[in-house]
């Protein structure tokens, strides 16, 4: 990924797989709002490691800190879309606000980089990470992660059954970023 991904993206990526596997319900019509959420068409190239690619890679995660069993219990897909422009692009606010609203029915929460500005949210200079969390109980069940930039935009989704501490041990690895290090990730504004 071009852009300098953070811990928000981290977290958001994991929450939109997980309708693939009947866990946490993605909310209506997703895929048609991230494709017309900036001003422009874009390039689309994904990939999706499925729970038998994740059976796989238990020992990457293992040699990471998480248990070996724990760890091809915990992830059930990956997904990642990456969406690139030709020029700048503007996310338009109406579609973001149309996203959030979605993700917000369907139970989701909603975390928010407190660094970033009003302005470089629709035009950015800097990458702005959204991250949707999916609970069941005290476990994330759900992950979707939304980086965009000046000219592409990220979207990875997990579907898991994770601690918190989890999402930590994963960073770096099957696409997901890393953690960046001085995002200041709290929780969005009611309505936001």
């Amino acid at each position: 990924m071009t852009c300098k991904i953070s811990t928000f993206l981290l977290f958001g990526a994991l929450a939109l797989a997980l309708p693939l596997f009947g866990q946490a319900q993605q909310p209506a019509n997703i895929g048609q709002t991230l494709s017309t959420l900036a001003d422009q068409p874009a390039t689309h190239t994904g990939f999706v490691f499925d729970r038998s690619m994740m059976q796989l890679a238990q020992g990457l995660l293992e040699s990471n800190g998480m248990d070996a069993h724990r760890a091809a219990a915990a992830i059930n897909s990956i997904v990642v879309d990456n969406y690139r422009y030709p020029r700048p692009a503007f996310y338009t606010p109406e579609a973001m606000t149309s996203l959030i609203d979605s993700y917000h029915a369907a139970g989701w929460k909603h975390l928010v980089n407190a660094n970033q500005t009003v302005t470089n949210t629709a035009q950015p200079k800097a990458p702005v990470t959204d991250l949707w969390l999916h609970f069941s109980g005290a476990d994330i069940d759900g992950v979707t992660v939304l980086s965009r930039a000046s000219r592409d935009m990220n979207v990875i989704q997990l579907t898991c059954d994770l601690r918190p501490l989890d999402l930590l041990h994963l960073s770096g690895h099957f696409g997901i970023p890393k953690v960046d290090p001085s995002a200041v990730m709290v929780p969005a504004p009611e309505g936001k």
